[in-house]
């Protein structure tokens, strides 16, 4: 459909409180917010997941596999299967070299080729994540510099797996990683398309 596109706009925003703000990657505030316009409304409560965005990598590689992780998730009780991935920690940071930095840093591996494939709000009900996928070809071994994996990262395992195998993961639901299911099925659809 023609012209069909999301519209930035932000509604008044009364008060703001902080329920939750330290120096790590997240803030929890409460917005009293009021529709635009003359209506005859309260204004109502949102709660907000602050959060500055984040790069996800398809590294794909010359025999068609991805290289995926599994890596433990507190939150979901689960050893999930991952793509490499980054927060956008630096104020005005590309995302794309986000990416590039989260490949090295992670997996030890640099790729020649990038491409952008799709940029997802992860949940815009509650949070302003904002997540950007890439695809990257053409892998060679890096130098992860002075990066320490720690923590969940310190306990990743990597493994190769063919593409046509992951779409299936996913659509069987055996794969529920949000990022994960969005970049394979974007990278399928870019394919079924160029195969036209």
């Amino acid at each position: 459909m023609a012209g069909l596109r999301d519209v930035l706009e932000s509604w008044p925003v009364e008060s703001s409180t902080d329920l939750h703000r330290d120096a790590w990657v997240l803030a929890l505030r409460s917005d009293q917010v009021r529709r635009p316009g003359d209506h005859d409304e309260e204004s109502f409560r949102r709660l907000v997941v602050e959060h500055p965005g984040a790069a996800v990598v398809l590294a794909l590689d010359e025999d068609d596999r991805v290289l995926c992780i599994r890596q433990y998730r507190h939150p979901a009780q689960a050893r999930l299967v991952e793509l490499p991935a980054g927060v956008c920690d630096h104020p005005g940071e590309d995302p794309e070299q986000v990416a590039r930095r989260e490949l090295r840093e992670e997996v030890a591996l640099e790729a020649e080729r990038w491409t952008h494939l799709l940029s997802t709000y992860s949940s815009p009900g509650y949070s302003a994540e904002k997540i950007h996928y890439y695809l990257a070809e053409g892998l060679s071994p890096a130098d992860r510099g002075d990066f320490v994996l720690r923590h969940e990262e310190a306990d990743l395992e990597e493994v190769w797996v063919p593409f046509a195998d992951l779409v299936d993961a996913v659509l069987d639901g055996e794969v529920a990683d949000g990022p994960v299911v969005q970049v394979v099925l974007a990278l399928q659809v870019h394919r079924d398309r160029a195969a036209r």
